[in-house]
């Protein structure tokens, strides 16, 4: 595994981490009180509440079937997303929340579990993974194009998540590398 590969992995990692970490809104479906999740105490929730937790104790309280997400579903915003990106012009970005692929990645994740236990239907999986593809496809190709321009990054700081940034920071470098070695040092 490259040095490039091992890096991409530890910020996935990382932010799927700090993802975890963060707070998000949840829908008790039943009542607890006095309940340790880890080392998070809940001391009294009741049944139609909905409360903000660290999206981990949600994981678990819904996996337990004690409490739902209380968001939008990830489905309608990579539709609207596409769209977005589909409108605009070949080397501009509509602007993604910084958290937009450690959430694909989760659906997806989500409903490749659904499909294995028989609680989601392989057609619906794969229209989003479909979706998915088109999205991060137009992208990454707007990316590249961009990386080979002489656009700074900052320009493009408040479009792009951390993922891309990442991605953008060593395809331009890259492109700067491979033209000054076809024009003999020119940038």
């Amino acid at each position: 595994m490259s040095e490039e590969q091992i890096a991409l992995r530890q910020m996935l990692e990382r932010r799927e981490r700090e993802y975890l970490l963060g707070t998000s809104r949840a829908r008790m479906r039943s009542s607890i009180e006095n309940l340790d999740v880890g080392d998070f105490h809940i001391e009294k929730l009741s049944e139609g509440e909905t409360v903000d937790l660290p999206r981990w104790v949600i994981d678990e309280l819904a996996a337990q079937g004690m409490a739902e997400v209380a968001e939008t579903p990830f489905e309608n915003e990579i539709f609207s997303a596409l769209s977005r990106e589909k409108m605009m012009g070949p080397l501009q970005l509509s602007g993604l929340p910084p958290d937009f692929y450690v959430r694909m990645r989760r659906r997806l994740g989500a409903l490749s579990t659904g499909v294995t236990e028989g609680k989601v239907r392989r057609e619906d999986m794969e229209r989003l993974r479909g979706v998915c593809y088109d999205l991060v496809g137009i992208r990454l190709s707007k990316l590249l194009s961009l990386s080979g321009s002489s656009a700074p990054a900052s320009t493009l700081a408040d479009k792009l998540t951390p993922e891309e940034n990442s991605f953008f920071a060593i395809s331009q470098s890259f492109s700067k590398e491979w033209k000054a070695a076809l024009l003999g040092g020119a940038k």
